[in-house]
């Protein structure tokens, strides 16, 4: 059976102070789809999924596994799971996030 979505039919959440995150989950991964006001950050943090980072708007410096970089529009990354990583937007951005398996901490 297909089941359509609609992004805007999702309520964001605010899961810190400037950033906000719609969520749609499937039966083995969970898809994210963040926004970031500039100068907001997510705190270094660990999980056991496997994270892959899309950027689709803006530039966001990231830090994992001790390693900062700047990511730009259409930069893709890949956090392996346990990995201790955590970003700061420097503008306002849009990010696509896969996790794998799913985020049951995001339901």
């Amino acid at each position: 059976m297909m089941e359509i979505t609609k992004l805007q039919d999702i309520e964001p959440r605010e899961m810190v102070t400037g950033v906000k995150a719609r969520f749609i989950h499937s039966l083995s991964m969970t898809i994210a789809y963040w926004e970031l006001d500039a100068g907001a950050s997510m705190p270094e943090h660990t999980h056991p999924h496997e994270q892959i980072v899309n950027v689709l708007e803006g530039e966001v410096k990231y830090s994992v596994g001790g390693e900062t970089q700047n990511l730009a529009e259409e930069s893709v990354l890949v956090i392996p799971p346990n990995v201790p990583h955590g970003g700061e937007a420097i503008v306002n951005c849009r990010l696509l996030d896969v996790f794998h398996p799913v985020r049951e901490d995001y339901r």
